[in-house]
């Protein structure tokens, strides 16, 4: 059988979700037991598009409207969140991240970043500078994805 040549798209399909598992594992250790990975990565879509509306958080988090709804209702009830009608138009929620919800968000950001950096400590200087270099090249790559496509937590 031929061997088979590695593309930057392999390696992309093989690594990501092996390391996002890796991450979320984490994340599910260490969390606040009253936030969610789904409430965490709606807190955090909301912290990085304020004013975001209900149909753009269910996308990203990838379920439906009611359930997105559900969600935030959650968040705004425990104090993390804020929605409010659109200015322009009624019937558009705006949604947006309370300080006791950054906070959340800076605890989590902070106990992950943590995690990584014992993780990646076995790198050499030289392999962490490689690393940064590709995770930049990454950046370029996906950052001027259609909206939508969006996919940071």
């Amino acid at each position: 059988m031929p061997e088979k040549k590695t593309t930057a798209a392999s390696e992309v399909l093989e690594t990501i979700p092996m390391v996002m598992r890796i991450i979320r594992r984490n994340f599910r250790a260490r969390r606040d037991p009253d936030l969610t990975l789904p409430e965490f990565r709606a807190l955090a879509y909301i912290n990085r598009n304020p004013g975001c509306a209900l149909n753009e958080l269910a996308e990203f988090v990838g379920v439906e409207a009611p359930a997105a709804s559900k969600l935030v209702e959650s968040l705004v009830q425990r104090g993390l969140a804020k929605r409010e009608a659109h200015a322009g138009d009624r019937r558009r929620v705006q949604l947006s991240v309370l300080p006791k919800g950054q906070k959340s968000i800076h605890t989590v950001r902070e106990h992950t970043r943590e995690f990584l950096d014992e993780q990646l400590a076995a790198l050499s200087p030289k392999q962490q500078e490689a690393l940064i270099a590709a995770m930049q090249i990454l950046k370029d790559a996906f950052g001027s994805a259609p909206a939508g496509n969006e996919t940071k937590e």
